[in-house]
């Protein structure tokens, strides 16, 4: 059974239902990690059970992987990946760059997904019919920009921070060299290279359910996502997202030193 919009609508409401409204209002705030921060809420926790019920509901037989309640039905060929609120630094700090991602692998290639954001009531999807968005301004679909000297690119990371060591200095040197920089977007700087407002995004340490659902609405509007190396994104890593594959050789160069 094919995924249809309609059903990505549905999970994106369902998750909604659960985010949008504890948005901007102080809820409670766990820590995951005994030395650092890696906060989750129970915005997170609702919404992927809400995700997953609907998932299971709609196809029985499929796996589903979430950030917050694990892996069942690993031995399937399909598995939905699922982050229920990708950005909750951004989302416990009242910021709206947050978003709820889910996407679908077969046999480990990722074929579609959505990353919605519904305090700005935007959708970007996409399935079989290629990559699309819904929101402000109408319906259309996407088309990343044709962007392929870094000299004119604007680049999109979480955090230098997050680059350690020798790839510390080999992201300065990426970051030297382009246009425009920005950090701290997570889910919607993918989603910027893909409606064609940004070029580039790098990346390092991401899990799969950070990258899943966003690998085939970035290589449907035309984009480019792999490992540093150049390997396939799904299994998380260090990753690099570009508008064009001149783009994508150029920046790569540059991070394997």
């Amino acid at each position: 059974m094919p995924v249809t919009v309609q059903f990505m609508r549905r999970i994106a409401e369902a998750a909604a239902a659960e985010t949008l409204p504890r948005f901007r209002q102080q809820g409670a705030v766990s820590n995951k990690l005994s030395g650092g921060f890696d906060p989750v809420t129970e915005a997170d926790r609702e919404a992927e059970r809400a995700i997953r019920a609907l998932i299971n509901a709609e196809f029985p037989d499929h796996g589903i992987l979430g950030e917050e309640h694990g892996i069942e039905n690993a031995s399937s060929s399909h598995v939905w990946v699922i982050d229920p609120i990708d950005g909750t630094r951004a989302y416990i700090s009242g910021l709206p760059v947050w978003g709820t991602l889910v996407g679908l692998t077969v046999d480990g290639d990722s074929v579609a997904g959505l990353m919605s954001q519904p305090f700005t009531g935007e959708l970007y999807y996409a399935n079989a019919s290629g990559s699309h968005y819904e929101g402000p301004g109408g319906a259309r679909k996407l088309s990343t920009r044709k962007t392929t000297s870094l000299a004119d690119a604007t680049l999109f990371t979480t955090t230098p921070a997050l680059f350690k060591g020798d790839k510390r200095v080999l992201y300065d040197r990426l970051e030297s060299q382009v246009r425009l920089a920005r950090y701290g977007t997570d889910c919607y700087a993918f989603a910027m290279v893909a409606s064609g407002n940004a070029d580039i995004v790098a990346d390092p340490g991401l899990q799969p359910y950070d990258i899943v659902a966003l690998i085939p609405i970035i290589e449907k509007a035309g984009g480019v996502v792999t490992t540093f190396s150049g390997g396939p994104a799904e299994n998380g890593g260090d990753i690099l997202a570009s508008a064009t594959p001149e783009l994508h050789a150029a920046a790569m160069k540059i991070l394997n030193g």
